[in-house]
C-alpha cells in the first residue's frame, strides 16, 4: 500500500482532521493490499455516496463520519413524576411501610402506568417482593428479580394420600438421590432437555460461556426458600381440574433458573443503570426501553431463563415420578418472577412486571405456597384489573432471614415439625415456619383475586443444608 498522506486526503475533499486521522488508521490496518490509488479512489466513491457503504463494517466508520451521524449519547437522564400512578394494595395492614415507600418509589418512575402490591408483600432489592408493575414499552431487570422465572410447579398424583405413610423410606430415597440444591454442582445422571439446544445460547454473545453450567444445573434447586416436597392435597367440589373431589398425594416444586438467571439479571441490570440514569434513590429501577437492542436482548434472555426454570421443575418431576413409580393425573404451574406484554383494562399495551407475584387472569390457575409446617393454595384466578391479573406468590416473609435465625434454636424447629406431621431433609431456622405471615391471613386478604380449588399440607421436605 502507498503511503497515504494527510495532503492527500485533502486533495480528494477529506478536510476534517478527525476524519483524516480515522481515514488513515483504517486504512493502515485494513487496507494493506491496495493500492494507493485504489484506496484513493475508494474514498472518494465513500465521499460521494456515504450512504451505499454503510453495510460494510469498514467503510461504515468512515461513512458515517461524513454523514455526521455522531454517536448517540451513551446514557439518558430522568426525572420522577410529581405524583404517582394508581396503585391498589392488598392486605395493607400486614405490610410494612418499608415496603409500601418502595412501591411507590416504583409508581413515580416515567414508563410506569399502574402498580398493585399483594398482601405477602415485604421489603427486597428494586421492586418490593409481591410488587407488580405495569410499564410503557420497558422492561426492568431488576423488578423482575435476580432469579428470572422463580416458580412453582405441582403435579397431582394417581395415588390416595394413603400412598405417604406407606412408602415414606422409598420417597426419602428418591429426593436424596434424584434433587439437588445450593450453589455447586448437579445431579449424578446427566439430564437432557430441549432447552439446552436453544439458538439463543449462541445467538447472544455473553450466554456462551454460561450454557456448561446450565448443562450442569438442570434439574437442580437454589438455596434459601426453593424445595421439592411430597404431600397431600385435597381438591374441592366443582374444582376447575375436573378430578373428583378427594384428598390426592401430591408433589411440589419451588425454585428458578439457577446461575443462568442470576448472570442475566446483573448483566442487563448493569446496562440499563449505565444507560439510564435516575435519581440516585431509585437507580436499581433503571429500565430497558424494548425498542433499543439491549431492552430486545434481555426480553430474550429473560423468555430462555424462563424456559430453563421450567425445563428443571420437568426433569424434577419427570425423575421422581419415574423413582417411584408414579403417574401425573395433572400438572399445574407459574412463574412468579417474570415480565409479560399484556393489555390493561383500558385495552394499552403493557409490560406486567411480577416481582413474587402470581399471575391470576380469569380463570388462570396458580399455587401459593405457605412454609414448612402449613398449606400450600391451588388457586385460580378472578381476572381483577385493579390487581394487574395478579395474587401473592406464597404467605410473605415476617422477618428477615438473619432475624429468623436469631430467634429460633434447631430443636424449636423440630419440635414445630413434628407437631404439624412434616420431615424435613435439609432445610435451615431461616426457612423456619415462624418467619413467615399467617398464609390463611394473606388468602383472606385476596378472596376478589383468586378462587381456591385445593389446599396441600407438605408431609416430607428437601432444602437446602447450608
Amino acid at each position: 500500500m502507498g503511503n497515504l498522506k494527510t495532503k492527500d486526503l485533502s486533495k480528494i475533499g477529506y478536510h476534517n482532521d478527525q476524519l483524516r486521522s480515522l481515514v488513515i488508521s483504517i486504512a493502515s490496518k485494513n487496507f494493506k493490499h491496495h493500492s494507493k490509488q485504489q484506496l484513493l479512489d475508494l474514498l472518494v466513491n465513500i465521499k460521494n455516496d456515504p450512504d451505499a457503504y454503510l453495510d460494510d463494517e469498514l467503510t461504515a466508520r468512515i461513512a458515517e463520519k461524513l454523514i455526521g451521524k455522531t454517536a448517540a449519547p451513551l446514557f439518558k437522564t430522568f426525572e420522577l413524576r410529581n405524583e404517582p400512578v394508581y396503585c391498589k394494595t392488598y392486605g395493607g395492614k400486614g405490610i410494612e411501610s418499608s415496603a409500601k415507600k418502595q412501591m411507590e418509589l416504583a409508581n413515580l418512575l416515567p414508563v410506569s402506568i399502574q402498580g398493585a402490591l399483594m398482601p405477602d408483600a415485604h421489603m427486597g432489592f428494586g421492586l418490593p417482593i409481591g410488587g407488580v408493575l405495569a410499564t410503557d414499552n420497558a422492561v426492568i431487570p431488576y423488578a423482575v428479580g435476580m432469579d428470572i422465572g422463580c416458580r412453582m410447579a405441582l403435579s397431582v398424583i394417581d395415588e390416595s394420600d394413603g400412598f405417604l405413610k406407606r412408602f415414606e423410606y422409598q420417597i426419602k430415597q428418591a429426593l436424596k438421590n434424584h434433587t439437588h440444591f445450593g450453589m455447586e454442582g448437579g445431579l449424578e445422571t446427566r439430564q437432557e432437555h430441549e432447552v439446552l439446544d436453544s439458538p439463543v445460547f449462541n445467538n447472544i454473545q455473553f450466554l456462551k460461556p454460561l450454557r456448561s453450567k446450565a448443562v450442569r444445573q438442570l434439574g437442580t434447586s437454589g438455596n434459601g426458600n426453593h424445595f421439592v416436597e411430597f404431600g397431600e392435597i385435597e381438591l374441592l367440589a366443582g374444582n376447575t381440574l375436573g378430578l373428583p373431589a378427594k384428598k390426592y398425594t401430591a408433589l411440589l416444586t419451588h425454585s428458578g433458573s439457577r446461575g443462568l438467571g442470576s448472570a442475566i439479571a446483573r448483566h442487563y441490570t448493569q446496562i440499563a443503570m449505565n444507560t439510564c440514569k435516575l435519581p440516585r434513590h431509585a437507580q436499581q429501577l433503571a429500565w430497558l426501553d424494548m425498542n433499543t437492542e439491549a431492552g430486545q436482548e434481555y426480553w430474550l434472555t429473560m423468555t430462555l431463563a424462563g424456559d430453563y426454570a421450567k425445563a428443571c421443575h420437568e426433569r424434577i418431576h419427570a425423575n421422581l415420578l419415574k423413582a417411584l413409580g408414579l403417574k401425573a393425573l395433572h400438572v399445574v404451574e407459574n412463574h412468579h418472577n417474570f415480565a409479560w406484554k399484556d393489555q390493561l383494562a383500558d385495552g394499552r399495551e403493557t409490560i406486567i412486571h411480577r416481582k413474587g407475584a402470581t399471575p391470576a387472569h380469569n380463570g388462570e390457575l396458580g399455587i401459593i405456597p405457605g412454609s414448612m409446617t402449613t398449606p400450600a393454595y391451588l388457586v385460580s384466578g378472578k381476572g381483577s384489573h385493579s390487581a394487574l391479573y395478579s395474587a401473592s406468590h406464597g404467605a410473605g416473609r415476617a422477618m428477615s432471614r438473619q432475624k429468623a435465625k436469631d430467634s429460633m434454636t434447631v430443636s424449636a424447629m423440630k419440635k414445630l415439625l413434628v407437631n404439624a406431621g412434616v420431615t424435613l431433609i435439609g432445610g435451615t431456622v431461616e426457612e423456619n415456619p415462624t418467619a413467615y405471615k399467617d398464609i390463611e391471613k394473606v388468602i383472606a386478604a385476596q378472596s376478589d383475586l383468586v378462587d381456591i380449588q385445593g389446599k396441600f399440607f407438605p408431609r416430607i421436605i428437601r432444602m437446602n443444608k447450608e
